[in-house]
């Protein structure tokens, strides 16, 4: 049983609260719900429970497969729980960092970042191809000595804190957000602002992004979505047209090195220097500013 499925009635209280706040007068100027938006992301949600289910099955008994080679017996007690929160951390921080560096994982990991809207429902939206490119990621803790459940339990410990990530109601928390992911740190890695792409991985802890240089903290209004946004609502599309465009792009390279480049380089890379990454447009941007000064 995947323990999500015990969090789906807060899903949608929660999203039903925050639906009518934003109704609110003092909410108008926020961008609130959208019909088709939310049920393709409720539509994705559903989808990822199913095909989630075999795949998390197959990349538990992966991890318990890798457990049998541990480098250490490390049992149940508090400190290896606390030890195992911030390596469990750090591998969703790993994971999320390659998902967006790497084409091949930005292919699973787009349709989260299709939605224009941001919203609680936008936390459901989740990918139908991720649960087959993900498990590889928290294998080393297999590796480590952590228990597979051990693994599984803060795994979706922070699936579940993300989810109240995904709001503009709340604003910024002080203190709180010099350590936690916060509403505030998670809008900007879902802004296709220039100076937001790729920024603040952060599943519960944001120290990591302050300690490996991809933190940013919320400046300009958020710009929400794709930097070429798919203008679809079809489920189908939204979670697959990455693929499609991949292994189009793939099909047509003349060398076994372009090949390789358009599967596994970043998203936006191109041989010839005709479309740019984020690192490439962040690089521009960054001169355009420094030339007019």
């Amino acid at each position: 049983m995947n323990p999500i499925l015990y969090a789906i009635p807060f899903f949608l209280v929660t999203m039903w609260i925050e639906g009518a706040l934003l109704r609110r007068p003092e909410h108008r100027a926020l961008a609130g719900y959208e019909r088709r938006d939310t049920r393709t992301s409720l539509i994705m949600g559903v989808g990822n429970l199913v095909i989630g289910f075999a795949a998390k099955f197959a990349g538990y008994g992966m991890w318990v497969w890798l457990y049998q080679f541990r480098l250490l017996d490390l049992s149940h007690a508090w400190w290896v729980w606390v030890a195992g929160f911030f390596a469990e951390d750090l591998c969703y921080y790993v994971f999320h960092r390659v998902g967006h560096e790497s084409r091949f994982f930005w292919a699973a990991h787009v349709n989260h970042h299709s939605s224009r809207h941001y919203n609680l429902s936008t936390a459901l939206r989740q990918s139908w191809t991720t649960p087959f490119t993900g498990p590889i990621f928290w294998a080393p803790l297999a590796l480590i000595g952590f228990d597979p459940a051990m693994i599984l339990v803060l795994s979706t410990v922070s699936l579940v804190y993300q989810y109240w990530l995904h709001t503009e109601l709340i604003t910024r928390m002080g203190p709180f957000e010099w350590l936690f992911n916060t509403p505030s740190h998670h809008r900007v890695h879902h802004g296709r602002n220039v100076e937001y792409l790729d920024r603040n991985y952060a599943g519960i802890l944001i120290v990591w992004d302050r300690l490996f240089g991809t933190f940013e903290p919320e400046r300009a209004p958020v710009d929400y979505g794709l930097t070429k946004n798919i203008e679809t609502f079809d489920p189908v599309r939204v979670a697959f047209h990455e693929w499609v465009d991949l292994v189009r792009d793939v099909a047509r390279a003349r060398s076994l090195g372009e090949a390789f480049g358009r599967a596994f380089r970043a998203p936006g890379w191109s041989p010839d220097g005709s479309t740019a990454t984020a690192r490439e447009l962040r690089a521009r941007a960054m001169g355009a500013v420094a030339g007019g000064r």
